[in-house]
């Protein structure tokens, strides 16, 4: 897949805190402290990677054409 065949959405995903505290030690571990003992990572940056990487490995497509992989959508749930 191209870069030209994908766009970007900002949405809210939710996750369990135990994933957000993975991706933060993970990323800590990754890029080590600077001089003064701090942590120069963006990991909001890090966790839109990660959930965008794993939508495109795990075959996001798929699952979104799978009618029963949806919630009961209403034009009242949806505003």
């Amino acid at each position: 897949m191209s870069a030209e065949d994908t766009i970007e959405v900002r949405a809210i995903v939710t996750m369990t805190t135990d994933a957000l505290q993975t991706i933060v030690a993970n990323a800590k571990a990754l890029v080590g402290p600077d001089a003064r003992g701090h942590y120069r990572v963006d990991t909001a940056d890090l966790v839109s990677h990660m959930v965008s990487r794993f939508l495109l490995e795990r075959d996001f497509e798929a699952y979104v054409k799978d009618l029963s992989n949806y919630p009961k959508v209403t034009s009242e749930t949806m505003q």
